[in-house]
């Protein structure tokens, strides 16, 4: 009786396949089976779940919508000197809660100047220039050519394929369309920080999740969410619960933005009549400059009034000592102005 043969056997001189016992049989089909199963992607979002909680929250919403409108007929009638104030606030503010930190002036100074950046901040003051710019220009995210919008506030290369999660953001947007731009706003800002962990993904979060709220507003508006606090960005859990906080926490920037311009334009007739009995064009430049910039410093003074030096640090030191602007380093040199604000 031939001995039993060791299935392991690696014997060149067995060839027989009815002892191959471990092979599947040639008419056996191979499974179809995912390497890593994927969740759906509008089960992170529901359409009816977002659809009720712009329902029940319809009140709230209106009223955002309406101070909102206020907002935007301010900027506009202001300039767009205004609007980058109101950025560069927004973009300081969210700097707290993404760990950046980083205040108004300096990020003034870096976006006019260039200057201002040391080599342990300067990848922060990067990410917060680029957040002002995108507040600020760019377009919105909205269809039909939204993928398009997103690529190009996120500076991808034109004709690129589209990174896999910007695919799934616009397809998730595309099936809540019908929604308002708010709660699309939210549904964005979730869904981007769900998608990668980089060291950009906040500051990008809230920056898009604000482009697509604003363009309620219009294309080139956007939506204020950390002057007054970050609740808007913190809410977790259902779908009422994060867009409520999302229209609160946006409302209480809203109002702080339009108190913000309401000191601003006071300052700014202020100022105006401080000036009036100065001679030559530099006086109303510079108060025309600190009204747009939330600091100002000389070599930027001078770029943009088109001035001397000696006649711009003439004119700041006129100013600071009628009290219409303050220094802020308490320096002899290299020092920085900023409308001295009621």
């Amino acid at each position: 009786m031939a001995p039993s043969r060791n299935p392991w056997d690696d014997d060149p001189d067995v060839s027989d396949e009815a002892d191959l016992w471990f092979l599947p049989a040639d008419d056996t089909p191979e499974p179809e089976v995912s390497p890593l199963p994927r969740a759906e992607r509008v089960a992170l979002f529901p359409h009816g779940e977002w659809r009720a909680a712009e329902g029940a929250l319809a009140p709230d919403l209106a009223a955002l919508a309406y101070d909102f409108g206020r907002l935007e007929e301010r900027l506009r009638g202001a300039g767009e000197g205004a609007r980058r104030r109101i950025a560069l606030q927004e973009v300081a503010s969210l700097g707290w809660w993404t760990g950046d930190r980083l205040s108004v002036d300096r990020l003034a100074l870096w976006l006019s100047m260039q200057i201002g950046a040391t080599g342990e901040d300067s990848q922060a003051l990067g990410r917060g220039a680029w957040a002002v710019r995108r507040l600020t220009g760019g377009p919105a995210p909205l269809a039909p050519r939204r993928a398009e919008a997103l690529a190009a506030l996120l500076g991808l290369t034109d004709g690129a394929p589209l990174p896999e999660r910007l695919a799934d953001a616009c397809d998730v947007l595309d099936d809540l369309a019908p929604l308002h731009p708010v709660v699309q706003g939210a549904v964005l800002f979730h869904l981007w920080r769900q998608s990668d962990a980089g060291p950009a993904r906040d500051v990008e979060a809230a920056v898009l999740g604000a482009r697509l709220a604003g363009s309620m507003g219009g294309a080139g508006a956007f939506l204020p969410l950390t002057l007054a606090g970050f609740g808007a960005l913190s809410a977790q859990g259902a779908a009422e619960r994060r867009l409520a906080a999302w229209i609160a926490g946006a409302h209480q920037a809203v109002l702080a933005a339009l108190m913000h311009l309401e000191r601003l334009a006071v300052w700014q007739r202020r100022a105006a009549e401080g000036v009036a009995d100065l001679s030559g064009r530099t006086p109303p430049r510079l108060v025309r400059l600190l009204g747009d910039w939330p600091s100002v410093s000389a070599p930027m003074a001078e770029a943009e009034t088109g001035a001397s030096r000696a006649a711009v640090q003439r004119n700041l030191d006129i100013l600071a000592g009628r009290g219409l602007i303050r220094e802020l380093t308490g320096q002899g040199r290299y020092r920085v102005w900023a409308a001295r604000l009621a």
